[in-house]
C-alpha cells in the first residue's frame, strides 16, 4: 500500500516524456503536442499499480518498462534543419526595396545654372535620386549640367540642362529613384528613347547617366587615320544584348571618325566612351557617348569590367536623306619624264664649201669736176686705222 504514490509519480513522469517527444515529427518539422498517448500511458500505469497491490512482489521491476519512454529522441533536435534560412540571405534586394526619397522642405529654387548654396541642395537631390555627378560643391559645372539633363530626360521634360521652374518642381516632387528594367544581375542598360545609360549592380540601379547614341543618319566622311580613304554607313546604335569585349584605359584615342576617350567596346567598333559633346538628342555615329568625368568614374569604380552585359533597346531615328555616294576618284597625275635623251656621237660633216676668191679693188682715176660741182668718191671705205687722202 505504500508503493502507490511512487508508481503514480513515475507514471506522470512517463506521460510528460511522451508529450515532449511528440513536439517533433518524423520529418523533423515541429508539430502540435499529442496528448492522447500520454493519457493512455497514465491509465495503463495506474492499472498496473492496482495489480501490484494485490500481489506481494516488489513493484519496482514492473515499473521499469516505463523506461521505454527514455528514447527521448528530442536530443537530435531536428530544428537545426532551419539552417536552410540563410539561403534567403543570398537573394539580392530588388530596387523596390530602396528607401523612398522624401520630398524636399523647403522646396528647391530654380537656380538656372548659378553656383551657390542652393546648388548644393540641387546636387544632393540629384544624387539621392540616382543621377550621378562629381560632387556636392555648389559649382554648377559640367557634371551637374549632365545630371540635370539626365533627370529631365527621365521625367520627360525639355532637355536643357538648366534648373528652370518646371525642373525644380519635378525634383521637389519626385520621391522614387531612377530604375532600370533589370531587377537582377549586374549590367548596363542603354535606353535609346530616353537617351540614358543605367548601371545595375546585383539588381539595384546605382546610377543613371546622360548619353548620346547614334543619330540614325547616313554619313560619308574621310577616315581620320587614313587621309584619302572614306568611311560610309548609317549612324545607328543597334539594339540587342552584347558584352564588353575590349577596352582602352589610357586617355584619348584617334578613331576612324574622330577622337574617343577611354572606350569600352561591346559591339564591334561601337563603344561606351567619353566625349566633349553629349547633347540632349542622338548625335553620334553609333557609339554611346558619356561625359569625360563620367567615363573616369566608370573606370575608377569598376562598374563595367570586361565581360559586362550591355543591353540596348529603343527606337532609331529614320534617315532624312538618301544614302550618299563616294566622290569620284581624282584622275591620276602623270609622272614627269625623267628619261635621258641619248647623246649624238655622230661627227659633224666637214664643210667642203670653197672659200670665196680674194678680190682687189682698183682705184678709179680721178674725175674732173665741172666748176661748181662736188665729186663724191664711191670707192671702198678706207681700211681700219687709215686716213683717206684728201681728194
Amino acid at each position: 500500500m505504500q508503493l502507490r504514490p511512487t508508481l503514480v509519480l513515475m507514471a506522470v513522469a512517463a506521460a510528460t516524456a511522451v508529450g515532449v517527444s511528440a513536439c517533433t515529427s518524423a520529418d523533423g518539422t515541429d508539430s502540435a503536442p499529442v496528448t492522447t498517448p500520454a493519457v493512455a500511458v497514465v491509465a495503463s500505469v495506474s492499472t498496473l499499480a492496482q495489480q501490484t497491490t494485490a500481489t506481494a512482489p516488489p513493484p519496482t521491476t514492473t515499473v521499469e518498462p516505463t523506461t521505454t519512454a527514455a528514447p527521448t529522441t528530442v536530443t537530435p533536435t531536428t530544428v537545426a534543419e532551419t539552417t536552410t534560412v540563410p539561403e534567403t540571405t543570398t537573394t539580392t534586394l530588388p530596387p523596390t526595396t530602396l528607401p523612398e526619397v522624401p520630398a524636399l522642405d523647403p522646396p528647391l529654387a530654380a537656380v538656372g545654372t548659378a553656383d551657390g548654396e542652393e546648388t548644393k541642395r540641387v546636387q544632393q537631390r540629384l544624387l539621392d535620386l540616382g543621377f550621378w555627378l562629381s560632387g556636392v560643391d555648389g559649382d554648377y559645372g559640367a557634371t551637374t549640367t549632365q545630371a540635370v539633363m539626365a533627370f529631365q530626360k527621365w521625367s520627360g521634360l525639355e532637355r536643357t540642362g538648366k534648373l528652370d521652374t518646371v525642373t525644380a518642381d519635378f525634383l521637389n516632387a519626385t520621391t522614387e529613384r531612377v530604375r532600370a528594367q533589370a531587377t537582377t544581375g549586374s549590367l548596363v542598360e542603354v535606353d535609346k528613347d530616353r537617351q540614358l545609360a543605367m548601371f545595375v549592380q546585383n539588381g539595384v540601379t546605382v546610377w543613371a547617366l546622360n548619353v548620346s547614341s547614334g543619330n540614325g543618319q547616313y554619313y560619308l566622311e574621310e577616315n581620320q587615320k587614313k587621309p584619302g580613304t572614306w568611311e560610309s554607313g548609317r549612324s545607328v546604335t543597334p539594339s540587342g544584348t552584347f558584352a564588353v569585349n575590349r577596352e582602352r584605359p589610357e586617355g584619348w584615342w584617334e578613331g576612324d571618325l574622330g577622337k574617343i576617350y577611354r572606350p569600352k567596346y561591346f559591339n564591334g567598333g561601337i563603344a561606351i566612351h567619353g566625349s566633349g559633346s553629349i547633347p540632349g538628342q542622338p548625335a553620334s555615329h553609333g557609339c554611346v557617348r558619356v561625359s569625360v568625368p563620367a567615363m573616369d568614374m566608370i573606370w575608377d569604380s569598376g562598374l563595367v569590367p570586361k565581360g559586362t552585359t550591355v543591353v540596348v533597346y529603343g527606337s532609331d531615328i529614320e534617315p532624312r536623306g538618301p544614302k550618299p555616294t563616294l566622290p569620284p576618284a581624282p584622275p591620276p597625275t602623270a609622272a614627269p619624264d625623267t628619261t635621258i635623251a641619248p647623246t649624238d656621237t655622230t661627227p659633224a660633216p666637214a664643210d667642203t664649201t670653197p672659200a670665196p676668191a680674194e678680190t682687189t679693188l682698183v682705184p678709179l682715176p680721178a674725175a674732173t669736176a665741172a666748176p661748181g660741182t662736188t665729186i663724191v668718191e664711191t670707192g671702198p671705205p678706207p681700211a681700219p686705222g687709215t686716213t683717206s687722202a684728201p681728194g
